[in-house]
């Protein structure tokens, strides 16, 4: 399975609006599941949390046209894109890929998955996260740039998209560094669904 990873997708992000989708992947091995708790590692000083709506593939395609791309997933759930700040200012700043800043070993936490069904739309959901009971994010998926089917439809351009695959659609305002012993808990209105505890 793939993780798929989009950058400045949202409208409130002092950034303007991409000309396309920012995309990046992550190795399976980002993936933590069930609250697992994230360790801090070595090769990093600072750790940035990015509360994100995340869809999974549920069919294989390529191609698929925009219009189509609602058959492709059921359920969306909440994930952490975790990026080592100290790390992307560097490959940056000279022009290198960001795998090791983004990629890493825990840096993709994901909650439980809920059924699309459960909303009545899924580009107008309430989302947020805190950090030691402290609200750091706070957003609506109306407010991304390219739509989820949007995003669907460009990538399977150049992936083909397989069955529990994963796309990180991007983060809102707000993203903070992290610290050994903090909590973050993240929200779908106001169902708790993802803990994640830094050791």
């Amino acid at each position: 399975m793939k993780i798929i990873g989009v950058g400045k997708n949202y409208g409130e992000n002092s950034n303007q609006k991409p000309s396309e989708p920012i995309i990046f992947t992550k190795p399976d091995t980002a993936i933590l599941r069930n609250n697992q708790d994230f360790y801090f590692p070595t090769f990093t000083k600072e750790i940035n949390f990015e509360v994100e709506v995340v869809v999974k593939i549920d069919r294989e395609g390529k191609n698929i046209a925009e219009k189509f791309a609602h058959k492709y997933y059921q359920e969306i759930g909440l994930g952490i894109d975790f990026t080592a700040k100290d790390l992307i200012e560097k490959y940056k700043a000279a022009g290198l890929p960001w795998d090791l800043a983004k990629g890493f070993n825990g840096s993709a936490p994901i909650s439980e998955f809920i059924h699309k069904d459960k909303f009545e739309n899924i580009q107008n959901i309430n989302f947020s996260l805190t950090q030691n009971g402290t609200l750091k994010q706070s957003s609506n998926t109306s407010q991304m740039y390219y739509s989820i089917d949007s995003l669907i439809a460009y990538v399977s351009q150049f992936f083909t998209l397989k069955k529990g695959d994963l796309i990180f659609t991007g983060t809102p305002d707000g993203i903070g560094p992290i610290a050994i012993n903090d909590r973050l808990e993240a929200f779908i209105d106001n169902q708790k669904i993802l803990e994640v505890n830094v050791k």
